[in-house]
């Protein structure tokens, strides 16, 4: 499974971002995705899941954010509404795929940069 993020860039607090992530190889074996986040000097948070239609979300951005599937287009979205300057961090699309053999193995994009500024 190969991940492809796009959509960061720089924006102004209050503003919306919308980042895409394109999934391709095996994407019939992928059984969760999900959008992470890593701040300067920070570990690496969940921001949202989806996995067989629900949905979750850090607290942080509950309200805010919102997570999609185009399941005919192998894609996911993340729709980012209200920007806070704390928002800013390295956006990463994770996607849980089965293999052959079971186990679930974790495929991670490049990342794509957002930054808010206040």
């Amino acid at each position: 499974v190969q991940l492809v993020e796009s959509g960061g860039g720089l924006v102004q607090a209050g503003d919306s971002l919308s980042l895409s992530c394109a999934a391709s190889g095996s994407t019939f074996s992928i059984i969760t995705m999900a959008w992470y986040r890593q701040a300067p000097g920070k570990q690496r948070e969940l921001v949202a899941a989806t996995a067989s239609g629900t949905s979750n979300y850090a607290d942080s951005v509950k309200g805010r954010f919102t997570i999609s599937m185009d399941n005919a287009k192998n894609t996911m979205s993340l729709q980012m509404n209200s920007l806070k300057p704390e928002d800013t961090a390295v956006y990463y699309c994770s996607a849980g795929a089965q293999s052959i053999t079971g186990e679930i193995v974790t495929y991670w994009g490049q990342g794509t940069q957002v930054t808010v500024s206040s």
